[in-house]
């Protein structure tokens, strides 16, 4: 699948090669390290609207980059839908219960003003760039990629939980959810100044080839139809 970020420029005469740095607002900035010793807590570091847009912004004081990328996390998402994520040091993400009934009935508003501090980060980003001819991109997990930390409720590394696949019920289902709240998370990050939408997907390698549609392209495919018909 490409990359959205390249679209652009696929089968068009270009004089520059894009380059992709995925820790752009990451671990490399002494800025940054100084920020993270004084917030251990990363969730609440993602939902502080000035840390999270001083993180963001970092990398740009320093390098001629085309684009921002907000500080954030691709859970958050599971977090708004009120499911527990906590970030454990040298071990990573540990996820809580995954409550269908639960997640099947969560408002709408109050998913938005759960990550609302997303957004006003996003806002204050996009003030900070208006005069310098920068892009500033807003990202969400792909949905098969959110499944499978929500399901599996930690990092799979190189496989799923015993019987991931067994609850076809929990799977369709949850997917269902997860676009619906993506798309609306999708709208929210534009909405505030997001010029450009990344999708992450990083379990695809998890899944047999035959099961890559169902749970990979289709639902993948709708959200980058639904960010086409945002402009």
């Amino acid at each position: 699948m490409t990359n959205p970020i390249y679209e652009c420029v696929i089968n068009k005469n270009t004089t520059t090669t894009p380059i992709w740095f995925m820790r752009q607002a990451g671990r490399y900035l002494p800025e940054f390290r100084k920020i993270r010793k004084l917030n251990p807590n990363f969730i609440n570091l993602c939902l502080n609207e000035n840390l999270s847009a001083e993180i963001t912004i970092q990398p740009l004081k320093r390098y001629d980059l085309d684009a921002a990328i907000i500080f954030s996390d691709i859970l958050m998402l599971p977090y708004g839908l009120n499911q527990k994520v906590n970030f454990k040091k040298n071990f990573g993400p540990e996820l809580g219960p995954l409550n269908l009934e639960e997640i099947s009935n969560i408002d709408e508003n109050k998913f938005i003003k759960k990550l609302h501090p997303i957004y006003e980060a996003i806002k204050n980003v996009k003030t900070n760039l208006l005069n310098k001819n920068k892009d500033l991109i807003g990202f969400v997990g792909a949905p098969w990629t959110l499944l499978v930390y929500m399901i599996n409720k930690v990092s799979p590394k190189k496989k799923l939980i015993k019987d991931f696949f067994k609850d076809d019920y929990l799977i369709n289902r949850t997917l269902i959810i997860l676009e619906k709240f993506l798309k609306l998370h999708i709208e929210q990050q534009i909405k505030n100044g997001a010029t450009v939408i990344q999708i992450f997907d990083s379990w695809a390698g998890l899944l047999e080839e035959k099961n890559l549609p169902n749970y990979v392209y289709n639902p993948t495919l709708n959200l980058v139809n639904y960010v086409k018909s945002l402009n």
